[in-house]
Parts: C-alpha cells; structure tokens; sequence
C-alpha cells in the first residue's frame, strides 16, 4: 500500500455557515480509499470531540473541499465536497455543499488556479460530486482576494465581502419522483431536487410546530424515528437508493414565518438539526415554495412579483433568488438560482495527519452524538 503523507498543504476557511479544509487535489492521495484515511486524520475522526484533528466536532465544521483545474471547457475549477462524519471512520461523496462552495472560488485564486481580476473575479464551478455547475464572484482589488466588507449573513457574526453563487438551471429533473406530491407513512411530502436532494415535509404533519430549537427537536425519540422511515422511503422514491448510509436527501420541516420571511424552517442533516440551513437545501427549499400544489405552497407567504425568497431558519435567515419554469410535459423546472454568502480565510499551512497508531477516544459514557 502507498503510504500516506506525513504533513500536507492545507487552507481551513469559513464558507457560509460551514467550516472546512481546503485542498488541492494534486496534494492528496489519487486513490480514494487512500485519500479517506488521510482526511479522517486530519480531521480527528472517529471521535466526538475530534479532539486530535481539526475539525470541529459537529457535521458542519467537518467537510472538506479538493479543488483542482477543471477538464470541463465550461469550468475553470473541479470542487469534490467530502463529508467527514464526525463520530464514524466514514467520508461521504454523495452530496454538494453550497456552504463550502462558497469559499471555493476565493481558494482557487489563493492557490493560482484562477488568475484574479483587477477589481472582481468570476469563477465558473464544476461540483464534481453532481456534475452542476455554479459560477462565484468576489472582489479582489488589485488582484487579490478580499475577504472583508459590509455583506452580513444570518449565523455568522460579523460581516465579510460577498460572494455572489449564482447555479444555471440544472439538467436533474426538479421533481425526482415525478409528482408534486407524495405520501409517505402517512404524511404528505414534496421530494424537490434544485442541487440538492430534500424533502419538504409541514412541521404539524409530524406532531410539532417547526420552530422549536435543534436541540429540543434532536432529544425528541419519536420524532427521530418518524423522520428515519420518511428519509429511507423517500430516498428509493427519489432515485437515491439505499440512503441508510448517506447524508441525502435532507428533510426540511416547514411552518408559517414568523420573521418577515417566507417560511420557517428546521432541517435534518440526516438527524442532526442544522443550526442555520445550506444553501443548495435552500436552494431546494425555494424552488420548492413555488410548486404549485406542493407541501410549501400552502406554507409558505409568498410576495407577489418577487424573486427574492427569504426563508426563516433558527439562527436568522437566508435570501434565495428563484424563479421557475417549466418542461415540454408540463412539469415545473428550476430556471434562476442565486445566492449571496460571504467566506473567510482562517489558516494557511500544514496540517499533519495523526498517526495510525492513535486509536480513536471512546464516546463520553454521559453523551455523544446520535
């Protein structure tokens, strides 16, 4: 077997609402059963604190991005999202991050895999875990990326510059089961796929009202297991297959804003509830919205005219621009996407893998994840 790098070029950055560490592809492991066992040592997996890796002991801190030039003529970059679970030796491909995406762009020209521009620079995006494509402007005055300025988004204190994401209208049909509606275990869902595989389902279908915290809805047994059955079913509906081991699609829990906002939201990911909410699940979720017909139509307070879709989350919210068509059957289809985030370089060096001699910490005997 090849042996693994004793220490490896590494940028950790904030993107969204997420945090992660950056990669060159050229800087890891081709193989990818290599390139795993090196990224859970980096990233201190498994154990429940991470405490011997960087990452930061919550699905959301855990994530990795391997960006390299892209083949593609339509792309300047290839960007492969890897979930590292945090309590498990498992590294998941199977889903984008748009959170971690938006520090893509500004890692490509940190790394001079895209030239910047003298006042902004756009990067065109292949998330090689889907095959979409995305394109991201920032502003780099005098040819260098600028990470502060006055954009402010919900769960991040403080403010940065902005990173424009904008996602073309994808070829995935927007409904993956090919109904409007469906039902599963007796509860009527909306299967919606606009970057992101997700299940709308309204929060009092399944006996709460969607805007208790994370933390309340994680300690509920009951509800964690309704949400098990409906994610598993919905999975083989959506074409998914087996999801048992996967972190798609995500369920969205949705009940009457309370913030101005379109919609309230409680997201499972899969049974962790997200502090905040991703922005390709958000993406999903305002396309979502607009079926007509759909779960979140009869939810959601829709402004006449506007493109602009706010959706309420339990830290804040976030603005989605969306609009819909429709195809030859009918059908409605995603037609404009876009989305401002902000990202923040927070380390540039070497990370150093641990040793394989160092054998994860057993889970607190008090708590741990589920």
């Amino acid at each position: 077997m090849t042996s693994l790098p004793e220490e490896v070029p590494c940028l950790l950055m904030r993107g969204g609402t997420s945090k992660g560490a950056y990669f060159l592809a050229d800087d890891l492991p081709s193989q990818p059963a290599l390139r795993d066992e090196l990224l859970l040592r980096v990233m201190g997996s498994p154990d429940e604190r991470q405490i011997d890796g960087v990452g930061g002991a919550h699905p959301l801190t855990s994530k990795v991005a391997v960006v390299s030039r892209s083949a593609d003529p339509e792309a300047d970059v290839d960007y492969l999202f890897l979930q590292v679970a945090v309590d498990r030796p498992e590294v998941s491909d199977r889903q984008n991050c748009g959170n971690i995406l938006a520090g893509v762009g500004p890692f490509a020209v940190e790394r001079g895999l895209v030239a910047a521009g003298e006042t902004e620079t756009t990067v065109r995006i292949r998330m090689v875990n889907s095959g979409d494509c995305a394109t991201a402007t920032f502003p780099t005055p005098g040819g260098r990326v600028r990470y502060t300025g006055d954009a402010e988004i919900s769960g991040v204190p403080g403010t940065a510059a902005p990173v424009v994401i904008e996602f073309p209208a994808g070829t995935a049909p927007l409904l993956p089961t090919g109904s409007v509606r469906d039902e599963i275990d007796g509860v009527p869902v909306t299967c919606v796929d606009n970057g992101m595989p997700t299940v709308l389902i309204a929060a009092t279908s399944l006996k709460v009202t969607g805007y208790e915290s994370p933390r309340v809805l994680e300690e509920d047994v009951e509800l964690a297991d309704r949400l098990r059955t409906i994610r598993l079913a919905a999975g083989r509906l959506m074409g998914l297959g087996d999801v048992s081991g996967a972190t798609v699609p995500k369920l969205t829990l949705l009940a009457p804003p309370r913030g101005g906002g379109a919609v309230t939201t409680r997201t499972f990911i899969p049974v962790r509830c997200h502090t905040s909410i991703g922005v390709l699940g958000a993406a999903s979720v305002a396309a979502g919205l607009r079926i007509e017909g759909g779960v979140g139509a009869e939810i959601a307070a829709l402004t006449p005219g506007s493109g602009r879709i706010r959706i309420e989350h339990p830290t804040g919210f976030l603005d989605i621009e969306s609009s819909l068509g429709s195809t030859p059957d009918g059908l409605p289809s995603a037609r404009r996407t876009a989305v401002v985030r902000t990202a923040r370089k927070l380390f540039d060096g070497t990370v150093f893998p641990r040793s394989a001699e160092a054998a994860p910490i057993p889970p607190h005997p008090l708590g741990g994840q589920r």
